[in-house]
């Protein structure tokens, strides 16, 4: 049976640190944590485990990611965010693949909590993610704060059974928080990368999302927050394209 390294990065993850843990002792041979110098009891939790705790300065998603999966001692990787657990069938499903590997990385469905509800539908459900893979063949990459695993054979990617249970905003305000925080990150990632706003952008981008998430993807029947949740999907990508031509004006000057 291979060595399998869990890898997670976190910063103020008290709330959810402890469940994400508690799901990988069985699975990991090693479980490495990644802070980028948490003011919680994020540490605190984590030294009750059998955890690497490594503090480093955040250097973006993608990158402290990166530099996450560099200090994993085996090449076989499961990588979670704080606030993300295995769920008891995709606990299962990773120690069979332990003692059979067949492909480079393997997608995990993740299954989103919101205001303590279970997201079924709109782009959250069953929202796929490569989060079991041989970081020899993959990396993370995307434009932050949206990362994910890229593996360089993609022909060899296998499904697993099990959700990844993701604990994501527990109220209304905090999501509007993040929403704000990660437009501007995508803004300013995107004048990096050279992409570009405009009237057409601000005004249609943000409406085919909602009517994808809202109606194709049918995330009214998760209800009154899959509503919301739809809602801040096109707030999000307004507040994106309108930052970003914001940041084109001022740099223009």
């Amino acid at each position: 049976m291979l060595k399998l390294s869990a890898v997670i990065i976190t910063y103020n993850e008290e709330r959810y640190i402890d469940e994400c843990l508690k799901s990988l002792t069985n699975v990991a041979d090693e479980i490495i944590v990644v802070d980028s110098y948490s003011t919680d009891k994020t540490k605190i939790i984590c030294e009750k485990y059998n955890v690497l705790f490594i503090e480093q300065k955040f250097l973006g998603y993608v990158e402290q990611k990166n530099f996450a999966l560099k200090q994993a001692s085996y090449n076989h990787i499961v990588s979670l965010d704080g606030d993300e657990s295995l769920s008891h069938e995709l606990q299962q499903s990773i120690l069979k693949v332990k003692s059979n590997w067949t492909n480079d990385g393997y997608y995990c469905k993740r299954y989103n909590n919101f205001c303590g509800q279970w997201i079924k539908y709109s782009d959250w459900y069953p929202n796929k993610k490569i989060r079991v893979f041989d970081k020899r063949k993959s990396c993370w990459k995307g434009i932050n704060p949206h990362d994910q695993v890229f593996v360089n054979s993609s022909k060899k990617i296998g499904k697993l059974k099990g959700d990844i249970l993701h604990l994501t905003y527990q109220s209304y305000s905090e999501f509007n928080q993040k929403v704000e925080s990660f437009s501007s990150i995508s803004a300013e990632s995107y004048y990096k990368l050279g992409k570009r706003s405009n009237l057409f952008k601000i005004i249609w981008n943000p409406s085919w999302a909602f009517f994808k998430s809202y109606i194709l993807r049918l995330g009214f029947l998760d209800g009154k927050n899959g509503l919301f949740i739809c809602y801040q999907t096109g707030k999000r990508t307004f507040l994106k394209y309108a930052k970003l031509w914001k940041i084109q004006k001022t740099n223009s000057l």
